[in-house]
């Protein structure tokens, strides 16, 4: 199980760092327990273990309370039982009629030790809990440290805050990691968790998984790494290993200094960009194979594309009426800059919305209302090869402007099928900013 094994990478870790030699067995009884299981709120949640069912009244009066009597349990079910989901974390059912048995072998005398057990343990502790019910794993020291060293802030937490759900310990990860590699974390104390309520108890909430990559994108800027994905409930998820290009989330944060700059209003900044939310969701994200920046395209950006030209496209019009839709063009210009690599299409989609603008103001024989669709056609265009055709037949109301206009077409010509959604996009944008300039 992944999770043994970034159970055991931590105790390496964390053996070296103390100048120590835990095994998970001991980490588990002299340093896991009292954080994790000690006291009658618990930080973390296996369904079914010794932990999550009542002992009997005879093992508490025994072992001396609740707490010890789970935990005596647990030895028990590692020392004598078969394996099974309910002691070892992310394992397969106890049997073929679960609904988690996919894992279950019919090869019998599968030896597997009691380290490999604890290990499990420590390693989902690592885990890190994103929107929308699933977590993913890292194996990097430099964040499993930082994901230890959370673990008794967090026991601090929950003994100090009565009316909060306890057994977060994957949410919690997300907001601690989130906080410790923040860029301003020196110039503030750890904040106030954002909650919600479950079952009349407030639950801190998890954090959107595009945060917690850019914040990763801090520690290791120029890494690209890989998670492993998954959800562990009623049923067990497996998205899989995925890679994440952390360089490309920082990308974005390049671009911003490239963006039109709205003076009258608030200029776009990290925070802005780093808390924007993403068209995909974590577990979409994931079945992409890869998570980059195509990954992380804005929430609404597709109600503003020309109809046809991709998946869910509205053909909206941005009107620029207020100071959200200057803050929304800022967003969603920086991430198709990003996306493009070239700022120039920034000038050439300026130039061309320019164009437009100019053709209908002009007086010619030509009616307004021809020129009109003409122009309109050309920025609803849904392929390159529509918009060739309308731009061509918009060439002779554009005579001063012909050498430029060719030069807009060589580029839509040599860019990939699928950045052009993007550029004409960034045309219709900034042809509805210069339309409402005043």
């Amino acid at each position: 199980m992944y999770t043994s094994f970034i159970g055991k990478q931590f105790l390496k870790l964390y053996n070296t760092k103390t100048d120590s030699d835990y095994t998970a067995e001991r980490f588990f009884e002299e340093k896991f327990f009292p954080i994790f299981f000690k006291y009658e709120r618990h930080l973390m949640h296996v369904g079914n273990s010794p932990f999550f069912q009542k002992p009997k009244k005879e093992d508490v009066t025994k072992h001396g309370n609740k707490s010890l009597a789970q935990f005596e349990n647990l030895k028990t079910k590692v020392a004598e039982d078969e394996p099974n989901m309910s002691f070892f974390v992310g394992y397969a059912a106890s049997g073929t009629q679960e609904t988690t048995s996919g894992q279950v072998s019919s090869l019998k005398n599968l030896e597997i030790e009691p380290e490999e057990i604890y290990a499990s343990w420590i390693g989902q502790a690592l885990a890190v809990g994103v929107s929308g019910g699933n977590v993913f794993l890292l194996n990097q020291d430099e964040v499993l440290w930082q994901l230890y060293l959370g673990w008794p802030r967090y026991r601090k937490y929950i003994n100090q805050t009565d009316n909060i759900k306890d057994k977060q310990i994957e949410t919690w990860n997300g907001q601690w990691l989130n906080f410790i590699l923040s860029e301003d974390k020196n110039n503030k104390e750890f904040p106030d968790l954002p909650t919600s309520k479950v079952l009349g108890k407030l639950a801190i909430a998890t954090i959107s998984w595009s945060k917690i990559l850019f914040s990763l994108s801090h520690l290791l800027p120029q890494k690209e790494i890989i998670i492993y994905a998954y959800g562990l409930s009623q049923m067990n998820t497996t998205l899989g290993f995925i890679q994440v290009f952390l360089p490309q989330f920082n990308k974005l944060i390049e671009y911003r200094h490239s963006l039109i700059d709205f003076k009258e209003f608030k200029e776009l900044d990290n925070k802005d960009i780093e808390h924007f939310e993403t068209f995909y969701n974590f577990r979409v994200a994931c079945q992409r194979g890869n998570i980059g920046l195509s990954a992380l395209e804005p929430k609404g950006l597709r109600q503003y594309m020309p109809k046809g030209s991709i998946l869910y496209a509205q053909g909206k019009e941005l009107n620029f009426k207020n100071e959200n839709d200057y803050f929304l063009y800022e967003l969603y210009q920086n991430w198709i800059m990003a996306t493009l690599s070239k700022t120039r299409l920034l000038d050439l989609a300026s130039n061309l919305a320019g164009y437009l603008k100019d053709m209908e103001e002009e007086k010619t024989s030509r009616g307004k209302g021809t020129i009109s669709r003409v122009s309109q056609e050309i920025r609803e265009s849904k392929t390159v090869k529509v918009f060739i055709e309308k731009l061509t037949e918009a060439l002779p109301l554009m005579e001063n402007d012909i050498k430029a206009t060719r030069e807009i077409v060589k580029e839509v010509l040599e860019m990939p099928s699928d950045n052009f959604p993007l550029f004409i996009t960034l045309v219709r944008f900034e042809y509805n900013y210069l339309k409402n300039l005043k």
